[in-house]
C-alpha cells in the first residue's frame, strides 16, 4: 500500500519535534554533536569557523532553560556556518539547532538542515544522528524496501533452520532475537558470506533511497506554503537493488567498513557474533536513549509498528455517498490475518483458525502485488522486484520440516483436546490422559463426563501428574527439538464456547490458547495417525448446525406465515452466535440477496421488538463484513425509509444499520433523522444484550455530528433539531459521556456536537465540565488529522470560559496532566506548523497552560505563544487572524458570564463610573459579574482573589514580552477600519494599560504611552460609541498617575478637556479627570460650560410669565394669555457648527435646525383671556395645568396635540398655582391660599388666611408657603396644622423682603429673596426645618431652579448665576434677555442638561450644559 504523500507542514512538524527533543535534552545533544564531529574526522580537523559556531550554539542552548536564547549569538553562528566552503554533518546539525532555537520563522530552515544530514551521509543520519527523524519522515516511504529485504533474509534463514527452534505462538522481541541467533550460528562460511553481502546491499539501497527522498523533501520545503494550493510532485522511484559492479569493489577495506556499518546499525544483527566475535556496536555509535532501551529487533531498520498500521489505514474507504465508509474497517476487524487497531502485538500473532494453521506475516512482510522487474543487471535504478507470493513462503521449507517431525510424534504424547504435546499430563479414572489445564477448563465449564468416552466422572478433583509419561516425553523432546510442548494456558472465565462477538470484543479479548471443541486431525501427528473422536463430534455438530440454518433460512424466505418467519429469525440468531468454526459457512449462507430481502420483510411486517432487534442485529453483522449486503440494502429506497421509521419509533439498533449503509448528509436531513438521533443519545445506557458491532449511541453520535456540521451557526439558522433539545442538560451530559469512547472517531464526533451546543447556548459549559473525561480527548489529539486537532483545541479553549476562576484552573490542570503525553510540548510542536487562522487559538491555550505551571518564570512555551499572537496581530493580510489574536488576549483574564460571554469590556466600563441613566441597555448576565451560585462570602472572596491573581499573571505575561511589543501591535490594530478588530483591540489595550498602573513599575508604562496615547486621545475625541470613549478615559486616567503622563496628556489638553466637559455629567471618572486637569478647582470654567442653543422672541405676546419643560416639550405662558409649545430632543450632535434637534411630536416627527438661533413654534393657544401666571404638570397623568388672571384654571391634554380638557372657575385671579392628583392650591389676589378639589364639590377652602403668600410648593399633602413678610410656613392640608420654618420680619426702612421663589429638591427646601441679611438663597431641611446652608449671592433672586449638580439663580437684572449645589460656590453666570429685563421664570430637564429661561422682555432662551 502506498505511503501517504508528504506535506510541507508534516515535514516541518516532524523535524521540529526531533530538534525540540535535542534542545530540551542537553545530554543527548552533546552525544549527537560528538558523533557528528567524530564522523567528520575528529575535532582537531574542523575549521575554526565550525568550532566557533559550535561554541556559540552550545552556550546559547545550555542557558536556554533559564533565559531566552540570544538572537545575536544565533545569527552569528549561522553566518559562520554559511561561510564554510563545504557542508559537513556537524555543520548541518549545528545549522538545524540554530534555526530551531530561533523559534520565529526558523522551523523551515531547521527542517532543511536536518534533510541535509541525510543527503551528506544517509547511514550516519539514519543510525546515529537522526534516527527519530528517519522513522517519522523516511520509514513510511521505505517500507517496501524493508519488506523486500526481510523476505530475502527469511529465505536465506530457511535453508539452515532445521537446527533452530521457532515457537508457533507470539514471541517477545528477545525470544525472536535468540531464535535468530541459533539459526545464524548454524550457517556455513558461504552462507554467512551471503548474509553479509545481503546486509551490505541493504545498507547501500537504503543510502540511495534516503538521499533521493531527502532531496525530494527539500523541494517540498522550498515550495513552502504554496504547495498547499497545488498537488506535490510525485516522489522518486524506489531502488530495490544495486549493480554487481558496485558490489564487487574487491578491496578488503571496503568490505571491512561495510561489515562495521552493518554491525553498528540499529538492528544489531546477531549473525556477526558468530562470524566476527563482536556483538556490540563500535564506540563511535551514538544512539538515542529510547533506542538503547529497546531490545534487538529482527528487522533491518527500526520501524515502529504504528507506522505500518497507519500506512495500512491511509487508503480511505469510501461508501456510495462519497464519504468514509465504516464497513471495510469492520471487515478488516473480522479478518483474522489483519492487525487490530487496538493492539499491533495481538494483530501480528494468530493461532490456529479452522483446520489449517496460519502464520500471518509481520507488518514488514505482508504480501504485495508482483511488479515487473528489470533484468538488465546494470545501474542503480531498478523497478520493485516484489514477489507475488507471501513473504512467509521463505519459511515454507522450515515449516514442512516441522510438519514432518510432528507427523512422527507418538500419539500417546499428544493431548486429544489441545492436539499438542503434553506438558502436564493427568490420567483420569476412565484411562484417558489429558493436559491438566485443558481438562480443568473442560470441567470448569460445567462438564462432568470424559471428553472421549463420555463416561461420568466421579472424582471431584484431578489426579496427580503422570510422571512416567512426562519423563518419556522429556526424553523424546531432547531427541526432537522441533516438537514443542503445549504453551502456557491462561484460564478463561466460563462462557458459552464459540460465541460470535463484535469486532470490538474480538479486539479486546485475548485469543484463547486452545479450543475445547476443535482438536483437528490435521494439526498433530497423533491425530494424523489416529483421528480423535472429539474432532468427529465437532464435525457432526457443525454439519448439524449448517443443516438447521438452511432449514431456518428456507422458512424465512418461503413461509407466508409471519409467526414462522419470526421464529426463523430468532433461530438464525441463536445459530449465528453458536457458529464457532462454521461461522464462515453461516456467513456465506446468510449474505445472499434473497436472505437479506427476507430480513427486510421482517422489518416491514413484524411488530415484535425482540424480532426487530434480532433482524437488525443480523443485518448489521452481515453489512459490516460484505459490501454486497450494503448494496442489496441500498438498492431500494424504501428499505432505508423502513429503518428510519423504526429508529424514530425507538428501535435504536436501527441506527447502527443506517450508519453502516453510509447515507449522505442530505439524505439524513431529508429523512428528518436528527430528532431520532438526539433521542438515542439521550437514552440511558442499558446492557447491550445483542453485542452489536457498533454501539447504537456511538453510531448516533457520528451521524448527528455529520448533520450538524452541514448546518450553520447562529440563532437565525434553521437547525435540523429543536434548539431546546440540543442544549438540554440531559442531552449535553449524555454526549459528554461519549467522549470516553474507545473509537477515536466517536470521540471527535461527540466533541463537535458539544462545540455546537456551546455555540447555541454557552450555559451548557458547566454541564459538560461536570461529566467531562479529558484523558481520551487529549489522547485523540495525537492520532487525528489537522482539522480534528484544531477542533480539539477549540473545544478545550471553549470549556475554559467558565464563570468561576477556580473551576477553570481545575480544567487547565486536567489538560496539563490528563493526557498520555505532555500536552504543552504537543501544542508547541503543533503551533509551529499550524495556519495563521488557527495559531491564535492554539497560542492562547498554550499560554494559559504555561501560566498555570510557571506563573513567574520566562519559558520557551510562553515566548513561542506570545510571538505567535504578536505576529498574528501585525499580519494585516489575515484580518481574521488579527481578530482572533485580539480576542484571545482580551479573554486571557478569564472573566466570563455564565454563558461564556467575555466580561472584560463591562468590567472596564465600571471603572469609568458611568451613571446609571446614561448606561446603554445590556443583558442581565453582563451587568452582574457574579450571580447566585450558592456558597458564602468566603467562597466569593476566594473566587475574587483567584480571579485577581490570574488577571495579574496574564497581564504581566503579555506586557513583559519584549518590553511591550504586544502594545505596539495593538496600537496598529486601533487604526484598522474593521469595527470588530477595533473594539477588541481597544479593550485589550485599555486593560493592559490599567494593569500596568497596578503592577510594579518596569518602564513598560512609558512605552505604552508612546504607542497608545495618540490613538486613545483620538478615540476619546471622535469615537461614535459612548462606551469606546469611556474606555479611552480609563486608559488616560492610568497615564495621569505620574508627572510624565500628565505632561504627555497636556499636549492634547484642548481635545481632552472639551471631551471631558461633555462626559462629566454621565461619568464620575470624567469629572475626576477634569478636576485633575483643572488644578483641582471644581469651580473652574473648564468644569462647567453652557452653550446657548436657541432662542425665541415672543415679545408680541408680552412677558413670559411661566415656563415648564417636560419630555422635550417647552410650555410657556405669556402675559396676554397665550400658551405656546415648542419641542426638541436632547442631547444634541454637532454637524458643521450647527446644532440639530430631532423632535418627536405625539402627532408627527419634525427636524428643527437651530442654526439661525430661533426656536420655532409647534403650537399655541389663546383660550385664556388674561395673563397666565403659572404652569404646572402632573407627570403621572401627563396633564398640564394653567392658572390665569382670568379667574380660571385650565387642564390640558397633549397626547393627540395640545387641547383644553377641563375649565375650573376659581372666582379669584390666580397669582400662583400648585397641583396634586385630587386638588389644586392657588394664591388669590388677597391674603391666604385657597384649596380647590378637582371633583368640584364645595367652594374653595382658605388656608393660612393671615399671610400674604408670594410663592408656594406642594408635595405629599404638605403645602410650603413663602410670604411677602419673609416668613415660610408648612401646612398639612389633611389636618390643617401649620408649622413655621422661618418667622416673618418687620419692614426694614419701609421695605419688605418677600420670598420670591421656592423649590423642593431631594428633601431640601430652597428659598430665594433679596440679600438683606447677606444670603439671597437659604436652604432648609424639609423634615426638621433646620437651616442647612445658604448661597451668598448679592443679586435679588426672582426665580430659581435646582438640578442634580447645580443651582440656577435668576435676578432682576437679567443675569442667571450658576452655583454648585454640593459646594455652594459660584461657578459662572449667563445673560438672559436684553439689558435691564428681569428673569421671570426658569426650568430644567430631568437630567439637568437643558436650561430654559423666560424674561420680562418676552424672550425664551435655551442653554445646554456641556
Amino acid at each position: 500500500m502506498a505511503a501517504p504523500m508528504p506535506t510541507y507542514s508534516a515535514v516541518v512538524a516532524h523535524a521540529s519535534a526531533f530538534l525540540g527533543e535535542l534542545i530540551a535534552d542537553p545530554l543527548l545533544r552533546r552525544h549527537l554533536l560528538s558523533a557528528a564531529a567524530a564522523a567528520d574526522g575528529g575535532g582537531g580537523q574542523h575549521t575554526a569557523a565550525t568550532l566557533q559556531a559550535l561554541s556559540l550554539i552550545s552556550d546559547v542552548l545550555d542557558t536556554a532553560p533559564s533565559a531566552s536564547p540570544s538572537p545575536s549569538s544565533l545569527h552569528a553562528a549561522e553566518r559562520l556556518l554559511l561561510s564554510l566552503p563545504a557542508a559537513t554533518p556537524l555543520s548541518c546539525l549545528l545549522s538545524a539547532l540554530a534555526s530551531a532555537a530561533r523559534r520565529r520563522c526558523g522551523a523551515p530552515s531547521a527542517a532543511s538542515a536536518v534533510l541535509d544530514l541525510f543527503v551528506l551521509d544517509p547511514a550516519l543520519a539514519r543510525h546515529e544522528l537522526a534516527p527519530a527523524a528517519f522513522e517519522a519522515l523516511f520509514a513510511p516511504r521505505l517500507l517496501p524496501v524493508m519488506r523486500h529485504f526481510a523476505t530475502r533474509r527469511a529465505s536465506a534463514a530457511a535453508a539452515v533452520a532445521s537446527a533452530a527452534q521457532f515457537h508457533e505462538d507470539s514471541r517477545s522481541d528477545e525470544t525472536a532475537a535468540l531464535s535468530a541467533m541459533r539459526v545464524l550460528s548454524l550457517m556455513s562460511g558461504a552462507q554467512a558470506q551471503e548474509m553479509r553481502g545481503l546486509e551490505r546491499e541493504y545498507e547501500m539501497v537504503l543510502d540511495v533511497n534516503c538521499k533521493a527522498y531527502a532531496l525530494y523533501l527539500k523541494k517540498i520545503l522550498e515550495t513552502g506554503e504554496a504547495a498547499r494550493l497545488s498537488p506535490p510532485p510525485p516522489p522518486p522511484e524506489l531502488v530495490f537493488t544495486v549493480g554487481h559492479g558496485d558490489m564487487s569493489a574487491g578491496d578488503e577495506e571496503a568490505s571491512t567498513d561495510a561489515d562495521e556499518g552493518a554491525v553498528s546499525c540499529v538492528r544489531d544483527n546477531p549473525m556477526w557474533a558468530e562470524a566476527e566475535g563482536d556483538l556490540y556496536p563500535r564506540q563511535g555509535s551514538i544512539k538515542g536513549r529510547r533506542e538503547l532501551m529497546r531490545p534487538p529487533s529482527l528487522y533491518p531498520q527500526r520501524v515502529s509498528p504504528h507506522l505500518i498500521v497507519q500506512q495500512q489505514r491511509q487508503s480511505p474507504q469510501v461508501g456510495r455517498s462519497g464519504r468514509w465508509s465504516p464497513a471495510p474497517r469492520l471487515r478488516e476487524e473480522h479478518s483474522p490475518a489483519t492487525p487490530s487497531d487496538d493492539s499491533t502485538e495481538d494483530s501480528s500473532i494468530e493461532l490456529y483458525t479452522g483446520k489449517q494453521e496460519k502464520h500471518p506475516a509481520s507488518p514488514l512482510s505482508k504480501p504485495r502485488r508482483a511488479q515487473p522487474r528489470d533484468d538488465d543487471g546494470a545501474g542503480w535504478a531498478r523497478s520493485s522486484p516484489e514477489p507475488s507470493s507471501s513473504p512467509m513462503d521463505g519459511y515454507a521449507d522450515l515449516a514442512r520440516q516441522q510438519q514432518q517431525q510432528a507427523e512422527s510424534t507418538p500419539k500417546d504424547f499428544v493431548c486429544p483436546i489441545t492436539s499438542q504435546v503434553f506438558d502436564d499430563p493427568v490420567t483420569l479414572e476412565t484411562g484417558q490422559t489429558y493436559e491438566r489445564r485443558a481438562i480443568q477448563e473442560w470441567l470448569d465449564r460445567g462438564n462432568a463426563t470424559c471428553p472421549i468416552t463420555r463416561q461420568h466422572l466421579h472424582v471431584g478433583s484431578l489426579p496427580k501428574t503422570n510422571y512416567v509419561l512426562k519423563r518419556l516425553i522429556a526424553g523424546w523432546l531432547e531427541q526432537n527439538p522441533l516438537a514443542t510442548p503445549a504453551p502456557p494456558i491462561t484460564p478463561a472465565t466460563p462462557a458459552t464456547p464459540a460465541v460470535a462477538r463484535t469486532p470490538s470484543a474480538r479486539m479486546e479479548a485475548p485469543p484463547l490458547p486452545f479450543k475445547i471443541n476443535s482438536p483437528s486431525p490435521d494439526n498433530t501427528g497423533s491425530q494424523a495417525s489416529a483421528p480423535s473422536p472429539t474432532s468427529v463430534i465437532v464435525q457432526a455438530s457443525v454439519e448439524s448446525a449448517i443443516g438447521e440454518l438452511r432449514a431456518a433460512v428456507s422458512c424465512l424466505c418461503t413461509s407466508e406465515e409471519l409467526a414462522e418467519s419470526e421464529k426463523s429469525v430468532l433461530r438464525i440468531e441463536r445459530l449465528w452466535r453458536e457458529a464457532g468454526a462454521a461461522e464462515h459457512a453461516f456467513f456465506s449462507a446468510l449474505a445472499k440477496p434473497a436472505v437479506i430481502n427476507g430480513f427486510v420483510e421482517i422489518l416491514f411486517n413484524s411488530v415484535s421488538a425482540q424480532v426487530l432487534q434480532v433482524a437488525v442485529f443480523l443485518l448489521a453483522e452481515l453489512a459490516s463484513r460484505d459490501d454486497g449486503v450494503v448494496q442489496t440494502l441500498t438498492r431500494v429506497d424504501t428499505d432505508m425509509d423502513c429503518l428510519v421509521a423504526l429508529s424514530k419509533k425507538g428501535l435504536v439498533e436501527a441506527v447502527v444499520l443506517i450508519y453502516l449503509l453510509t447515507p449522505s448528509v442530505d439524505q439524513l436531513v431529508e429523512m428528518d433523522m436528527a430528532e431520532a438521533l438526539v433521542a438515542a443519545i439521550r437514552r440511558v445506557d442499558e446492557a447491550d444484550t445483542l453485542n452489536m458491532c457498533v454501539k447504537p449511541k456511538a453510531a448516533s453520535v457520528i451521524l448527528l455530528s455529520q448533520i450538524l456540521s452541514e448546518a450553520g451557526v447562529g440563532r437565525d439558522t434553521t437547525l435540523p433539531v429543536p434548539r431546546s433539545a440540543l442544549v438540554s442538560e440531559r442531552f449535553v451530559r449524555s454526549t459528554a459521556l461519549v467522549l470516553d469512547a474507545e473509537q477515536v472517531e466517536v470521540r471527535v464526533a461527540a466533541m463537535r456536537i458539544l462545540l455546537r451546543c456551546i455555540a447555541e447556548d454557552g450555559h451548557c459549559r458547566s454541564s459538560i465540565v461536570e461529566k467531562l473525561a479529558l484523558g481520551p480527548v487529549l489522547d485523540a489529539f495525537h492520532v487525528v488529522g489537522d482539522a480534528d486537532k484544531f477542533d480539539i483545541v477549540r473545544f478545550l479553549s471553549e470549556i475554559l470560559k467558565l464563570k468561576k476562576r477556580s473551576a477553570a484552573e481545575r480544567v487547565l490542570q486536567a489538560i496539563k496532566e490528563g493526557g498520555s503525553f505532555s500536552m504543552m510540548h504537543t501544542l508547541l510542536v503543533y503551533l509551529q506548523s499550524t495556519t495563521p487562522e488557527q495559531s491564535p487559538v492554539v497560542a492562547g491555550l498554550l499560554l494559559q497552560l504555561d501560566l498555570l505551571v510557571e506563573p513567574r518564570k520566562i519559558s520557551m512555551y510562553r515566548e513561542e505563544a506570545m510571538d505567535s499572537l504578536v505576529e498574528c496581530l501585525k499580519n494585516s493580510d489575515f484580518p481574521r487572524s488579527q481578530l482572533l489574536a485580539a480576542e484571545t488576549i482580551m479573554n486571557l483574564p478569564g472573566k466570563f458570564s455564565s454563558s461564556g460571554r467575555p466580561l472584560a469590556r463591562s468590567t472596564l466600563l465600571k471603572l469609568a463610573r458611568v451613571k446609571e441613566r446614561y448606561r446603554p441597555p445590556q443583558s442581565q448576565e453582563l451587568s452582574v459579574v457574579r450571580g447566585a451560585d450558592g456558597g458564602g462570602e468566603d467562597d466569593a472572596a476566594g473566587e475574587d482573589k483567584a480571579a485577581w491573581e490570574w488577571e495579574r499573571k496574564t497581564a504581566y505575561a503579555v506586557v513583559s514580552h519584549e518590553f511591550g511589543l504586544a502594545l505596539e501591535a495593538l496600537s496598529e490594530c486601533l487604526e484598522s477600519k474593521n469595527a470588530e478588530l477595533f473594539a477588541a483591540s481597544l479593550v485589550c489595550a485599555v486593560r493592559l494599560v490599567h494593569m500596568l498602573s497596578l503592577l510594579p513599575d518596569t518602564g513598560v508604562l512609558g512605552a505604552a504611552r508612546v504607542c497608545l496615547l495618540r490613538q486613545l486621545v483620538l478615540v476619546l475625541r471622535s469615537a461614535k460609541h459612548g462606551g469606546d470613549r469611556a474606555l479611552a478615559m480609563v486608559a488616560l486616567r492610568s497615564f495621569m498617575n505620574d508627572r510624565e503622563g500628565m505632561q504627555d496628556i497636556a499636549t492634547y489638553i484642548k481635545d481632552v478637556l472639551r471631551t471631558l466637559r461633555e462626559l462629566k455629567k454621565s461619568s464620575g471618572l470624567a469629572f475626576e479627570m477634569l478636576k485633575l486637569l483643572s488644578d483641582g478647582q471644581e469651580s473652574s470654567i473648564d468644569m462647567w460650560n453652557h452653550k446657548e442653543l436657541n432662542q425665541a422672541d415672543c415679545s408680541s405676546n408680552g412677558e413670559v410669565t411661566s415656563i415648564v419643560y417636560f419630555k422635550n416639550y417647552i410650555f410657556s405662558g405669556h402675559s396676554d394669555g397665550t400658551l405656546k409649545v415648542a419641542l426638541s430632543e436632547f442631547p444634541y450632535s454637532k454637524s458643521k457648527n450647527k446644532f440639530q434637534f430631532l423632535k418627536s411630536e405625539y402627532f408627527g416627527i419634525q427636524v428643527w435646525e437651530g442654526s439661525e438661533n430661533i426656536l420655532r413654534l409647534v403650537q399655541e393657544s389663546q383660550e385664556h383671556t388674561k395673563a397666565i401666571t403659572s404652569l404646572s404638570i402632573l407627570p403621572s397623568e401627563e396633564k398640564l395645568y394653567s392658572g390665569s388672571m382670568d379667574r380660571t384654571i385650565r387642564v390640558w391634554q397633549f397626547r393627540d396635540g395640545l387641547r383644553c380638557a377641563e375649565v375650573h372657575d376659581t372666582r379669584d385671579p390666580v397669582q400662583n398655582l400648585a397641583v396634586a392628583t385630587a386638588m389644586a392650591c392657588f394664591v388669590p389676589q388677597g391674603a391666604g391660599v385657597k384649596a380647590l378639589s378637582w371633583n368640584g364639590s364645595g367652594s374653595p377652602k382658605v388656608v393660612n388666611p393671615g399671610k400674604s403668600v408670594r410663592s408656594m410648593a406642594l408635595l405629599h399633602g404638605k403645602l410650603f408657603c413663602g410670604c411677602n413678610d419673609g416668613s415660610i410656613q408648612e401646612i398639612d392640608l389633611a389636618s390643617g396644622t401649620l408649622a413655621v420654618i422661618q418667622a416673618g420680619n418687620k419692614r426694614i426702612l419701609g421695605k419688605s423682603n418677600p420670598v420670591y421663589c421656592l423649590q423642593l429638591h431631594d428633601g431640601l427646601l430652597y428659598t430665594g429673596s433679596a440679600p438683606l441679611d447677606g444670603a439671597s438663597v437659604k436652604i432648609w431641611n424639609s423634615t426638621n426645618y433646620n437651616l442647612v446652608g445658604s448661597i451668598p449671592s448679592p443679586a435679588e433672586v426672582r426665580s430659581l431652579v435646582v438640578s442634580a449638580d447645580l443651582v440656577y439663580l435668576g435676578s432682576r437684572n437679567g443675569a442667571v448665576e450658576i452655583w454648585s449645589r454640593e459646594k455652594l460656590i459660584k461657578i459662572g453666570a449667563l445673560q438672559a434677555g436684553s439689558p435691564g429685563c428681569r428673569v421671570q421664570c426658569m426650568a430644567v430637564d430631568a437630567d439637568g442638561d437643558v436650561l430654559v429661561v423666560g424674561t420680562s422682555d418676552g424672550r425664551i432662551q435655551v442653554w445646554f450644559l456641556l
